[in-house]
């Protein structure tokens, strides 16, 4: 067979260190390993038989632990603590129903029970998953613990079974900040006079992914000369949102296309009436618009009733770790 069969050879980047290797009576090499990645190598002959074989390295999980306060942005708490950005961001994935990581306080606190993936016993490969975490905000705690639901994956339910999981993301995009409020009345930056503010900015760098907070059917996907390049999106009868200002809508991103929650619309841009990168967010109900950050969003299925009491005994030691970190 041809080496192109297995592994393509323009695959091969550079800088990459190799190694050769010969036969016992040969100066010649007879085969060369090529890394494709911290976990993979390719075994590649080059010598009377030509042949290639895929090596995947034995990977360790170790199961960690941190636990720490909230002074400033979670992710660089969560290192001090000596968690990774990945663990942040996994975090904020697990909890983005539920905490408004905009609003995090100085004191908050967090404890988390990990699993990371090494080879070669030293070389980190990254996060495999949380086991269980507890998020205390403003005094109150948010536990998470990931279970099977009832389509067979894995979903993250608090200590009463109830899901972490509701029809909306309490944002479009991860880790900025709200540069202005919905508000009533707020003196534009562009047009310079007072006028009322309906929907919340978040602040971001230019290309930042924005991101459907709830599934639904694109109804607009355009530019105005107002709010640049935006997407709007009825999620049903009730709710629609609305994301402008993007520097570009993704591709086929356009009217009746149906996306999912978590699904990238567009990115974070200045078009139309902005002064700098930020995607102004607007929530309607029952065609008013208003602050997504008032209303009470409805939540996803908790745990089946006959699950509970397994639910609960699988959860019982686990919280009892993260109370005592």
């Amino acid at each position: 067979a041809a080496i192109e069969d297995e592994f393509n050879v323009r695959r091969i980047r550079a800088d990459v260190e190799v190694q050769f290797a010969t036969g016992d009576s040969s100066i010649l090499p007879s085969y060369f390993i090529y890394p494709e990645s911290k976990f993979e190598y390719w075994i590649i002959g080059i010598g009377d038989s030509v042949f290639t074989k895929k090596v995947e390295k034995k990977r360790e999980v170790r199961r960690r632990e941190i636990s720490g306060t909230i002074d400033d942005a979670l992710y660089l708490s969560i290192g001090r603590a000596g968690g990774t950005q990945g663990l942040a961001m996994s975090l904020v994935e697990v909890y983005a129903w539920t905490i408004d990581f905009f609003r995090l306080q100085k004191g908050d606190a967090f404890s988390v029970i990990y699993e990371e993936e090494y080879v070669d016993d030293t070389t980190y490969i990254g996060l495999k998953r949380i086991v269980a975490a507890n998020l205390t905000h403003v005094g109150n705690d948010f536990y998470a613990f990931p279970y099977e639901n009832e389509l067979g994956f894995d979903d993250y339910y608090d200590e009463e079974g109830r899901s972490l999981r509701k029809t909306f993301l309490r944002a479009p995009l991860n880790f900025t900040r709200i540069s202005s409020r919905y508000s009533g009345r707020r003196f534009h930056p562009v047009q310079k006079r007072w006028k009322a503010h309906l929907g919340t900015d978040y602040a971001a760098p230019t290309g930042t992914p924005i991101m459907s907070t709830a599934d639904g059917v694109i109804i607009a996907a355009k530019y105005t000369s107002a709010n640049g390049n935006y997407v709007k999106v009825r999620h049903n009868s009730t709710y629609t949102t609305q994301y402008l200002h993007m520097s570009k809508i993704k591709a086929g991103i356009q009217n009746d296309v149906r996306v999912k929650q978590g699904d990238v619309i567009g990115y974070v841009g200045s078009t139309g009436l902005a002064t700098g990168p930020h995607v102004c967010y607007r929530f309607w109900v029952n065609g008013k618009q208003v602050d997504p950050y008032k209303q009470k969003l409805p939540d996803a299925k908790p745990l089946e009733v006959n699950r509970m009491a397994a639910y609960k005994s699988y959860i019982a030691s686990l919280k009892q770790e993260l109370d005592a970190l």
